[in-house]
């Protein structure tokens, strides 16, 4: 498997939009211009992000988009699962069991390798929020003079 480009769009645009001051929004557009992203494919992202109750849209002409959790309640893992899905990262196709003629899924010795394998990066994705990478983002001035420039209030 391979993660989609929307998943690594999508944790920068919560990044986004967590340097945003109180009661202020950023328009989807500028967002999606911001991480080079095309206007009409980020909509989709930013549909997923919201039906995750991770953002929420302000609608009207000075609309836009805020965070609906704070920093440290938005997961890495929750934006991985707004945008990509509950999903295995690894089938065993019984290769193993068609080389001994065996027909059952028990044969493949790769399948608790690759359980234990998922389960810790899951666990990695799990600890780390939009706060844990907050104090990397901050110290990149240019992003928060972007942000000021481009919120509506």
């Amino acid at each position: 498997m391979q993660i989609k480009n929307g998943f690594e769009q999508s944790v920068y645009a919560i990044c986004l939009l967590s340097m945003l001051p109180a009661k202020s929004v950023l328009p989807g557009e500028a967002i999606s211009n911001q991480i080079g992203a095309s206007p009409t494919y980020f909509q989709k992202i930013l549909r997923k992000l919201a039906d995750s109750d991770l953002i929420t849209s302000v609608p009207g002409k000075k609309g836009g988009f805020k965070l609906k959790k704070t920093p440290s309640e938005i997961r890495i893992y929750d934006i991985f699962l707004a945008i990509e899905g509950q999903q295995a990262l690894y089938y065993s196709n019984n290769v193993l069991g068609e080389m001994v003629h065996k027909k059952d899924k028990e044969a493949c010795v790769l399948s608790d390798l690759m359980e234990r394998a998922e389960t810790s990066w899951i666990t990695v994705l799990k600890s780390e929020t939009i706060s844990s990478l907050f104090t990397e983002l901050h110290k990149e001035k240019e992003l928060q003079d972007w942000v000021n420039q481009n919120l509506v209030q």
